[in-house]
């Protein structure tokens, strides 16, 4: 008897171990997930809606709990590359009571907050409280709770969420958020585009219309604050990310580079009114337009992976009023940037940076606001893969400027 349960032993040893090797083998062959690994994965934290159009190759995955923030998205259905960044040791952390208080890194490709960040109208510091890490704390309701799940189609879902809050000056608000994720067709993205359908590219294309809504009995005035809708998306960076984002010509600086100390100018170039801003994960660092510099549309180049990532968001040339989320008491609130772009790095107070990923962010103007009144904000993320000479012809129609001119703007 004991000579079996010994044999019986090595078995299960034998069989756990095989398994083991064979869940590395996978993992090291699989150091970028595909879309149903990083679907299935998120089902494990909870539940997930995905979109698809009828093909099964363009879809998106959304998170209810998350704030309906779409997770990640691809253009080559379950098995192919997944486009968005997914923090899964966050995920893990979190789950094992290891959060982080002042912020949530879950990751995914459009994620809704509010502004502004900083300053005396500040929703993301408590009132008179010092304007540095130690007290920066992001609101739960845009962080780590849900949304109410509204209504959900194939290629459609609408979310929403009422909250309660005061800004750092003490300034009350009450507010319904109402998000609405769509998943565009080829044919909506080529129009959108105002360029012809083009050969050798997959597409995934979705937007999110974000709408914030006064509920309270006061209305919002520049005197004591005003909110913006604030979209962020985080994506895979690599080597060979490069952000390209067109400019208007005119006078002032074309670009913000301060948020974290002056951006080096190896990684930062503007010629012919292109602002190039590299995206690799390995410096913190962030940069701005201002409105009168800024275009409606932009995007990022992956290189290594031969992706172009295009954004396009409502802007209204005529609106001058931006919340500026400096960490400071500020001259001027109202003097933000509209698009913004974040490359994440080593923090450099020894801690370890959030991850391998970079940002394209989008804000809407700050406006004056009775009760009952809505503010509204349509950001549209497309992603296309394929081969280069296609993508070429995208990248000249949309920004302006050919692959060459982005892979030599960094070298």
């Amino acid at each position: 008897m004991e000579r079996i349960m010994l044999l019986a032993r090595s078995t299960i040893a034998c069989a756990l171990t095989a398994v083991l090797h064979v869940a590395a083998a996978h993992a090291q062959s699989n150091t970028t997930p595909n879309f149903s690994d990083d679907v299935m994965f998120l089902k494990t934290h909870g539940a997930v809606v995905v979109l698809s159009d009828s093909a099964g190759q363009s879809k998106i995955a959304i998170s209810p709990n998350l704030q309906a923030r779409v997770m990640t998205s691809t253009a080559g259905g379950d098995d192919g590359a997944s486009f968005g960044w997914i923090n899964r040791q966050y995920f893990t952390d979190a789950a094992a009571g290891k959060g982080n208080p002042h912020i949530s890194p879950w990751g995914g490709e459009d994620r809704l907050w509010l502004g502004p960040e900083g300053g005396q109208f500040s929703i993301f510091f408590a009132k008179a409280a010092s304007f540095d890490l130690e007290h920066w704390f992001t609101p739960k309701w845009i962080d780590v709770e849900p949304f109410e799940t509204v209504s959900s189609t194939s290629t459609q879902a609408t979310f929403q969420r009422k909250v309660s809050f005061a800004n750092y000056s003490g300034t009350p608000f009450d507010v319904r958020i109402d998000r609405t994720i769509r998943l565009l067709s080829a044919d909506e993205v080529w129009n959108a585009l105002h360029i012809p359908a083009t050969p050798g590219v997959s597409v995934v294309a979705f937007e999110s219309d974000n709408r914030l809504t006064n509920t309270g009995s006061a209305n919002w005035t520049k005197q004591s604050g005003l909110l913006s809708i604030w979209i962020l998306g985080m994506f895979n960076a690599t080597p060979m990310t490069t952000v390209v984002m067109p400019i208007r010509p005119g006078e002032g600086a074309a670009v913000n580079d301060d948020y974290f100390g002056k951006v080096p100018p190896d990684r930062l170039r503007v010629i012919d009114n292109v602002v190039y801003f590299k995206a690799d994960a390995k410096d913190r660092s962030k940069i701005g337009i201002p409105p009168r510099r800024a275009k409606p549309i932009f995007g990022s180049y992956d290189g290594q992976h031969k992706v172009l990532t295009i954004c396009q968001y409502t802007f209204h040339e005529a609106a001058q009023d931006y919340v500026n989320s400096a960490w400071k008491i500020q001259d001027n609130p109202f003097g933000g940037d509209v698009a913004n772009s974040y490359n994440d790095g080593p923090p450099g107070d020894g801690k370890p940076q959030l991850g391998q990923f970079y940002e394209i962010e989008t804000s809407s103007p700050a406006r004056e606001m009775k009760r009952g009144e809505t503010l509204s904000h349509t950001h549209r993320t497309m992603h296309f893969q394929g081969n280069e000479r296609s993508l070429d012809s995208i990248a000249k129609a949309t920004l302006g400027v050919s692959m060459a001119q982005i892979e030599a703007a960094m070298k």
